[in-house]
């Protein structure tokens, strides 16, 4: 019997939460220059809120699937609605130190990123517990995240311009809350949801072997390996434009938050535009030469077109533009993910991903903070746009992108593979787009055996952004992020990642 609830309140949930980071992607950063006015300092704050998340996902896939699926997305929105809370509280009472805002963010971003993947890994189960196909589930969850980053984006520049800082950290936090009320009471009666029985009796042992079977089938899997290694420079140069070039730049040039609020809320819209775009005609083309395009187009201009220009509609057009092009890629990427790594493995998977692609983010905003201090706003931009620039010429140098356009493989060796899981995307219609946003072709050619005791390539993988993060941020799966460093969501975003 079909049951919607699950993946209605899943998405719901995802949403809020998504809203909810984008007023931390810009109000934080906003806040640390208005109480420090140092760039530097932004860039440590970033540091500290993005290296635990990279920790977490190093570590966080067994015990996901041992705490189970929904107790752990409940009780990380419940940790990080109280981090976030915190700070402006703290601040009102005269008693936020900078290191406190650093535990802060870092304590968000330890607890954020296991929630993100627990939910980001329940697509699968949740559409086939609804009945309907995982390309549009997909593509639901993608669209649903793109479309809450961009209304978050422009709700906080207004909220920063009139209200203060504090005020979004408040109700970013309020975001939290709501989005662990939503899994808590719709996510009921899906087995995937609740822990999964141990084989073995709980040990270091155990949880190490289980920790390496995620790896082992990563680096088996060329084509998941160039994915991350790309997105990792794409998400690290990413952090380092939301949480330090950007507030910079609109503080420097463009009249402040509200212009940040603009721009991101444009890039949202872009990408939102994107993923709906390629749900409705993208499968008539190659998935490699699209996603060759439309990699290079997505992120490096911005940062040329801040360097050279101190108006916001030049950029504001190119934001726009690279968003369309960004929405294009997270759909591909997330099938893919969706498409190779096994059920049994997508938790363990999905962390070392997420590890993966976002394990550069803590340095691009540290970089970022460091390089605006010694060569100034112009020089950083140019900077980081170049290593942005070559991260996505990837595609085109190496041999495994050549595989983004074969099939989906067998869930097991010598089976087919699921009906549902096909790669072909559905046809867009009313509010459910077709497979959305993260970064990558939509479905890759089989993956290669792995040794040890990972099983071989499984059904699909999608997701909408950065799959592995996601920053975003949500994580999961490789993705790049559209608003802020991903996760390849899973999320990573990440994606793009709270900050």
């Amino acid at each position: 019997m079909r049951n919607r609830t699950p993946l209605a309140a899943t998405l719901a949930a995802n949403a809020i939460s998504t809203a909810g980071t984008s007023l931390t992607l810009i109000g934080v950063p906003w806040f640390v220059l208005e109480t420090t006015g140092s760039a530097a300092r932004a860039g440590v704050v970033a540091f500290c809120a993005t290296l635990p998340i990279v920790v977490a996902a190093l570590i966080g896939g067994p015990v996901i699937d041992r705490i189970g699926r929904r107790r752990t997305a409940v009780a990380s929105d419940a940790v990080c609605a109280s981090a976030i809370a915190a700070i402006p509280l703290l601040h009102f009472a005269g008693a936020l130190d900078f290191w406190v805002l650093c535990a802060l963010m870092a304590l968000n971003g330890f607890a954020h990123t296991p929630g993100n993947t627990a939910r980001y890994v329940l697509i699968p189960d949740l559409a086939e517990h609804a009945g309907t196909t995982l390309p549009r589930a997909a593509s639901l969850f993608d669209a649903v995240s793109r479309g809450a980053r961009m209304v978050g984006a422009a709700l906080a520049g207004v909220l920063i311009a009139f209200a203060g800082a504090e005020t979004a950290l408040l109700l970013d936090a309020a975001t939290f809350g709501l989005s662990a009320l939503l899994v808590a009471a719709g996510v009921r009666g899906v087995r995937a949801a609740e822990p999964q029985k141990a084989e073995a009796p709980v040990s270091l042992r155990v949880y190490g072997t289980e920790l390496r079977e995620g790896y082992t089938y990563l680096l088996g899997n060329r084509l998941l390996l160039a994915v991350v290694v790309m997105v990792m420079f794409m998400n690290g140069t990413d952090q380092g434009w939301y949480a330090v070039l950007l507030p910079v730049h609109a503080e420097a040039e463009l009249g402040g938050a509200t212009a940040i609020g603009l721009l991101t809320a444009l890039f949202g819209a872009g990408g939102l535009t994107g993923a709906l775009l390629y749900g409705a005609v993208g499968h008539r083309f190659s998935r490699r030469a699209v996603f060759t395009v439309c990699v290079v187009l997505c992120g490096a201009p911005r940062f040329l077109v801040a360097a050279v220009t101190g108006t916001t509609l030049p950029l504001a057009v190119t934001m726009l533009l690279g968003g369309i092009a960004g929405g294009v890629l997270n759909p591909i990427l997330t099938t893919v993910v969706y498409e190779q790594v096994p059920d049994r493995l997508r938790s363990r998977v999905s962390g070392a991903l997420t590890a993966g692609c976002e394990f550069a983010m803590p340095l691009g905003g540290l970089a970022a903070g460091l390089l605006v201090e010694g060569a100034g706003a112009t020089g950083a931009l140019l900077a980081m746009g170049g290593v942005y620039f070559l991260a996505t010429l990837s595609p085109l140098v190496f041999p495994s992108w050549r595989t983004l356009d074969d099939g989906p493989v067998a869930e097991e060796a010598g089976q087919a593979p699921k009906p549902d899981a096909s790669p072909a995307p559905p046809p867009v219609s009313g509010s459910e787009p077709s497979p959305a946003p993260p970064v990558s072709g939509s479905e890759p050619s089989p993956a290669p055996p792995v040794s040890g005791s990972a099983p071989s390539p499984a059904p699909p993988v999608s997701g909408s952004e950065p799959l592995l993060p996601t920053p975003g941020s949500e994580s999961g799966a490789p993705r790049v992020s559209s608003s802020g460093p991903s996760r390849p969501t899973g999320g990573p975003s990440a994606s793009r990642p709270r900050p």
